[in-house]
């Protein structure tokens, strides 16, 4: 998977474009200049050169070195840092309790993994802490703008509130969305989004 990613980013331009998910932009007033976010499957690095351009101290990680060099560029183009770590979600020592935010946009995860990736993720929130993710929804086989063709890959709001279970739910929704982010992002999709918070 991961040489499919490094072909993808390889590419001319940014495969997702530039500019940020439009569900995380709408957020921009929970985010704090000095608040630390994790950023995972950042890839090119639009959403976490965007959340640097908020003041936030930001780690984006990925397991495409081609992508993450890609992020790099951007966030220095745009004027602000980030750091970036080359990581394999799946055997990485997630850190605990250390981050205001983790953003998860448009990373699917198997079925058999899935749980445990995303209790990684919340378990690397300080308390009180905020995910903000979104993806594609199984309603997605019905359009073609993109996400895995594998419906073992695509989400439900239930199971997210299954995978978070004793998180505080303060967003949840699945709906279709007009998507404009690079080339393989574009038109008509169905999402799941969520933005869910852990206790204390």
């Amino acid at each position: 998977m991961k040489n499919f990613w490094d072909e993808r980013y390889a590419e001319e331009g940014h495969a997702y474009g530039t500019e940020p998910n439009t569900y995380l932009t709408q957020h921009v007033a929970l985010f704090k200049p000095g608040q630390s976010v994790l950023v995972i499957g950042d890839g090119e690095g639009r959403n976490g050169v965007w959340l640097a351009q908020q003041g936030l101290q930001v780690l984006s990680v990925d397991q495409s070195a081609v992508g993450l060099k890609k992020a790099e560029d951007l966030a220095q183009a745009r004027g602000v840092r980030i750091a970036t770590e080359q990581v394999d979600l799946f055997t990485w020592q997630w850190p605990k309790d250390q981050f205001d935010f983790v953003v998860i946009i448009f990373v699917h995860f198997p079925p058999n993994l899935r749980p445990r990736l995303h209790q990684a993720a919340l378990q690397a929130l300080k308390l009180g802490g905020q995910i903000i993710m979104e993806s594609f929804a199984v309603a997605q086989l019905n359009y073609n703008s993109g996400g895995p063709p594998d419906p073992a890959l695509l989400y439900t709001l239930p199971m997210l509130e299954a995978d978070f279970k004793g998180a505080e739910f303060l967003e949840g929704d699945e709906r279709v969305v007009h998507l404009q982010e690079g080339k393989y992002h574009a038109g008509e999709g169905a999402v799941v989004r969520a933005r869910v918070r852990r206790p204390g």
